[in-house]
């Protein structure tokens, strides 16, 4: 991989990760669209990596909080922060559960630029109907049990590449009354067990690759994708209030249709 590669990919996972537009299908498309060689399964690893590190660091003061919390819940000591904790535990579940068990058929037979502009259409006019109709009065501290299956079963959905995993969680928060900034935090935290996992699911197959590793290379890659995620973070809750869901919902239809008319 060259420096621009390198620079490009790295952006492309570290700004789409986190907005409702599907960090896998411009991940698969880029390379599509360049006619660059796929970038393995190293460079994987590293990018997500970096996008781990970011939204860790981004909510640090929350996570502190939610893990004291989570694990006084065991001494029978309940607080919002716990039940954001467990309700963050439920929510990765399924997409844990389906990733296991539908991983190899995911990537053999969704991985394709037709399959990216279906989701990309259906479910950004599934947020736009969530944005718009949600009742937008919640906060994710109110989440119980049931709203954290929900949430992560619509996760478990985005495995399905250009479903976006943060899209679909972030209409799913709105369709259970969350406000826009509650449903973007929740699907924020939800990403870091979901990252984590996906990580170690992608780890192991690297293990299993005997092709040799360019450390150098990887680091900047994840170095690229953490600066750019943290920025994504900080700059989508900031202006989310005002700019709303429609930028992403067009975004995602337009996209949809371009590669309709690419590929079909």
């Amino acid at each position: 991989m060259d420096i621009v590669q390198v620079v490009v990919l790295a952006l492309v996972q570290g700004i789409t990760e986190f907005l409702p537009i599907s960090s896998s299908a411009h991940l698969i498309l880029v390379p599509v669209l360049t006619g660059w060689p796929d970038q393995g399964l190293a460079f994987d690893v590293a990018v997500h990596a970096g996008s781990l590190i970011a939204v860790v660091v981004y909510f640090r003061h929350e996570l502190a909080r939610m893990t004291l919390a989570g694990l006084g819940s065991f001494a029978g000591r309940w607080s919002p922060d716990a039940r954001l904790a467990w309700a963050v535990v439920i929510g990765t579940v399924p997409v844990v559960i389906a990733g296991l068990l539908g991983k190899s058929f995911i990537e053999e037979a969704l991985r394709s630029p037709l399959v990216i502009a279906t989701t990309a259409i259906v479910f950004g006019l599934a947020l736009w109907w969530a944005d718009a109709c949600g009742r937008r009065q919640r906060d994710e501290y109110t989440l119980g049990w049931r709203d954290a299956v929900l949430v992560g079963l619509a996760q478990a959905v985005a495995l399905i590449p250009g479903t976006s995993r943060a899209g679909i969680t972030m209409t799913a928060g709105l369709a259970l009354g969350l406000t826009r900034e509650a449903a973007a935090r929740f699907s924020f935290l939800l990403s870091i067990p979901t990252l984590f996992a996906s990580g170690v699911l992608v780890t192991r197959d690297l293990v299993r690759d005997a092709e040799p590793v360019a450390w150098g290379t990887l680091a900047f890659g994840a170095a690229v994708a953490g600066v750019s995620a943290y920025l994504c973070i900080h700059y989508f809750i900031r202006l989310l209030s005002r700019t709303g869901m429609l930028p992403y919902v067009i975004y995602r239809v337009a996209l949809g249709l371009v590669l309709f008319w690419i590929f079909w």
